[in-house]
């Protein structure tokens, strides 16, 4: 069902202040920065081998990375694995009992279909689902 992690989506306050870090001291390189406005969120990509640091910074205090900062502070967000198929993914899920956010996929950043599971079903951590770009 699904072929490899994605991503690993990690909140911060700032990408600017982040990439001091990730790109500075580590040695990443930025792939690309977009900002996916029905999200509310700026999105740095960062590569390592197949998988990919995805920074989230809220564009706005009422989106859901802002609530995550203020309740949580900055760190892991989500964990996003690549389904060929999120369609028929998300049926399998919906048979085996996961509890969904996203019974349907939608666009996310990267212009991928992007599906969330409960962390209530996912032993508290936010799952991702996403499907590559056509």
């Amino acid at each position: 069902m699904f072929k490899k992690v994605d991503h690993i989506g990690i909140a911060v306050n700032s990408i600017d202040e982040a990439l001091k870090f990730f790109r500075d001291a580590l040695g990443l390189e930025v792939e690309s920065i977009e900002e996916v406005p029905d999200q509310k969120v700026r999105i740095a990509f960062l590569p390592v081998g197949e998988t990919h640091i995805e920074l989230l910074e809220p564009t706005a205090p009422d989106s859901n990375v802002a609530k995550f900062l203020e309740k949580k502070g900055e760190g892991i967000h989500h964990i996003a694995l690549n389904a060929p198929d999120i369609e028929a993914a998300l049926g399998t899920l919906k048979d085996r009992g996961v509890a969904l956010i996203d019974s349907e996929p939608r666009i996310g950043a990267g212009n991928k279909k992007i599906a969330f599971m409960h962390p209530k079903g996912t032993h508290r951590v936010l799952m991702e689902i996403c499907q590559d770009a056509d």
